[in-house]
């Protein structure tokens, strides 16, 4: 059954390619969408699947059921670009001005698609459910996920597999790591009110940037001293804007921040101490501060039984990659949402452009080896007809 399935992925290695070019020139950002969002449903059309849309706004949820009775596992692809300017030089480069496919959502929809046919052509040989998960929004809080889990899209399901191609990891091997695996985020932004005046006359003003200067450098103090040094968090000041006139006491500042916290117990702490700091400088300096903290995705953490039923299926399958445990991961995801909801796994599939500079993601040069594709396809391909093959 897997020779079947690893066959007909390979006969669609070029279709995939195809839709990730076609896609990664028409990027959409995630207030947009509705162009991407009708191509996919649209390649569903005269296909043995049931098809949803308009789940959590723009996402589409796509059923394929072998009308056995089973378990049921949903499959995971994102599909919203960023607003950034494009700088690869590709010949198939984004023809959307100041919007691109930076982070590999495009490789993951057009991986994903050709699966997705391919799963229902073969369903017959399978049991029970695999919904798929067409999402929106990956990359603006509070998330697409969390939409379409508000509405319903994790009913009936066991389990939960996403997969993302990575730029920085070394192309033919598939990564995992159980447990927490990247980080969660939130972010803040605080305006702090002093009193303006006379460059030559501080003691008749109240100087917001002074206040605002100390509370940039005392979160800092909040990783390497209340911390464990074994947890693992960020803060990182993104933003000061106290623009003004050389010889002019501002009277306010406006600060914006990011913070990173491996473990949802780690962005607690963070976030408790940024308060106190904040009330402190109010304290100090007399000034008042107006505090805005929007805990944004959840840390992400792999379910430890399920990522290695994963981890194990693949290795014994021996289909043409390497399977490797990798390091937790310091970007965040919204795929956390449904690891809060259902065991869960999130993978890695190694993109590491064949020649070339190598880009991170959301750098405006960022690209992938397109080998990637095929090599998903068939890691959660295997996952899925090896979970759903019943007593067989």
């Amino acid at each position: 059954m897997n020779k079947q399935l690893i066959e007909a992925l390979t006969n669609k290695e070029e279709k995939m390619i195809e839709i990730r070019r076609y896609l990664h020139q028409h990027p959409e950002l995630s207030f947009q969408e509705e162009k991407t969002a009708q191509y996919i449903a649209d390649f569903y059309k005269d296909k043995d699947v049931q098809v949803e849309t308009n789940i959590g706004e723009r996402g589409i949820k796509v059923t394929i059921d072998s009308q056995k009775p089973g378990k049921t596992l949903a499959i995971r692809a994102d599909f919203d670009a960023l607003p950034i300017e494009e700088a690869t030089g590709l010949p198939f480069a984004s023809q959307n001005k100041g919007v691109m496919h930076a982070c590999g959502h495009d490789a993951h929809t057009a991986y994903m698609l050709a699966l997705a046919e391919t799963l229902a052509e073969m369903k017959d040989s399978f049991t029970g459910k695999v919904i798929v998960i067409h999402q929106p929004a990956e990359e603006v809080p509070p998330g697409g996920a969390k939409g379409m889990i508000e509405a319903g899209v994790l009913e009936g399901v066991d389990n939960v597999l996403g997969v993302h191609v990575m730029s920085t990891m070394e192309t033919g091997k598939v990564y995992y790591r159980p447990g927490f695996v990247q980080t969660g985020r939130a972010f803040f932004k605080l305006t702090v009110h002093g009193k303006g005046g006379h460059g030559s006359s501080p003691h008749m003003a109240n100087d917001a940037i002074v206040a605002g200067s100390t509370f940039v450098t005392a979160v800092q103090t909040v990783v390497s001293r209340r911390l464990n040094p074994f947890e693992t968090g960020v803060v990182t000041i993104g933003s000061f804007d106290g623009k003004g006139q050389f010889n002019v006491i501002k009277d306010s500042v406006v600060i914006e921040g990011d913070v990173r916290g491996l473990t949802d117990a780690t962005k607690q702490t963070i976030e408790k101490e940024i308060k106190r700091i904040t009330a402190g400088l109010e304290t100090m300096f007399g000034v008042t501060c107006e505090l805005e903290y929007n805990d944004d995705y959840p840390a992400l953490y792999n379910d430890p039984e399920f990522t290695n039923y994963v981890a194990e299926t693949l290795t014994k399958a021996d289909i043409g990659f390497g399977v490797e445990m990798c390091e937790a991961q310091p970007p965040s995801e919204d795929f956390a949402y449904y690891a809060k909801e259902r065991p869960s796994a999130f993978i890695y599939t190694g993109a590491m452009p064949e020649d070339g500079e190598v880009y991170p993601h959301h750098h405006p040069k960022f690209n992938i080896s397109e080998k990637s594709l095929l090599i998903s396809a068939k890691a959660v391909g295997t996952v899925v007809l090896d979970y759903l093959k019943g007593e067989q």
